[in-house]
């Protein structure tokens, strides 16, 4: 099965600072580091360090050129990669002393998606292939309706969730990858359990993974249910804790590796994530996380 991803690719410049500025506040930063991010491309190189066949679709600007290189670094292919007259996406990122987060995002060429494009990238796969999708690129709607009358299986990680979402038919999606956060503005509830009745009422042929942060994660279809706990690890970056998460559970399922050992891959993936600074850099190999586990 190919994986196709159309997201985002972003420069992060990541600020290591005290504790997230507040309103009003000026903070000086401790140190200041540039890595290749965006939700789009964490989450290709998570499904080709795992071992999928990926490719990544998407817009950059001219200052983005090292994105096609560094998907041919990890194994991702880039041949749907287009260079357009916009900057490239962007995201200014604080991690406080905690290694909490905060995100301040610039959609750029990652927003300058065309129909005629999307056509062009959708015509290389065929039914039964899986679509990746997050909330960084334009077209949402236009891309899940054409995907779905392929006959490709769709993966939505809801992320950033707005109100653009909404215009998107989701019942046409068969894997939903979310935390508590995006659970909660899709379905109005904040017990995970609650969340999880209520996507499956709402898309009940759907595939539901939620996570849960330091309470691990939980798969739910129909009256399944599989649970994950973490792996607890000194924390340093949490930017790309879920995108290696997604990744590494899209990689097993697509293989046909069990629902309870792909969690559990996945889970361990993005402890190693978690304990390196950066997004793309943190992302291990499947090598080095099949080592651990069996350490574990």
């Amino acid at each position: 099965m190919k994986v196709l991803n159309i997201g985002s690719m972003n420069l992060d410049y990541v600020y290591h600072v005290d504790h997230i500025v507040q309103p009003g506040e000026t903070e000086a930063a401790d140190s200041l580091n540039v890595f290749l991010g965006g939700k789009g491309m964490n989450q290709s190189v998570a499904l080709a360090k795992a071992g999928a066949d990926v490719f990544h679709a998407g817009l950059i600007g001219e200052d983005g050129r090292i994105f096609p290189e560094t998907c041919r670094e990890y194994g991702v292919d880039a041949s749907f990669i287009r260079e357009v007259d916009i900057k490239t996406g962007h995201a200014i990122i604080q991690i406080d002393r905690g290694a909490q987060n905060c995100i301040l995002l610039y959609g750029g060429a990652n927003q300058a998606l065309t129909e005629s494009y999307v056509d062009e990238v959708l015509s290389a796969f065929e039914s039964g292939d899986m679509l990746l999708l997050q909330n960084e690129v334009n077209l949402l709607p236009y891309i899940v309706d054409r995907a779905w009358e392929k006959g490709m299986q769709i993966a939505l990680n809801p992320s950033p969730f707005n109100d653009k979402l909404r215009e998107v038919d989701l019942s046409r999606v068969s894997v939903f990858l979310l935390n508590e956060v995006e659970g909660n503005q899709v379905t109005g509830f904040t017990d995970p359990e609650e969340i999880l009745k209520e996507m499956l009422q709402m898309f009940p042929k759907a595939k539901i993974v939620l996570t849960l942060g330091k309470d691990g994660a939980v798969y739910a279809e129909g009256e399944v249910r599989c649970f994950q706990p973490i792996f607890p690890v000194q924390a340093v970056d949490t930017t790309a804790a879920g995108d290696t998460f997604t990744g590494y559970f899209l990689a097993g399922i697509t293989e046909g590796m069990p629902v309870a050992e792909a969690l559990r891959m996945s889970a361990k993936a993005s402890s190693i994530a978690v304990s390196r600074a950066g997004a793309v850099p943190s992302i291990p190999w499947r090598e080095e996380v099949m080592a651990a586990l069996a350490e574990n």
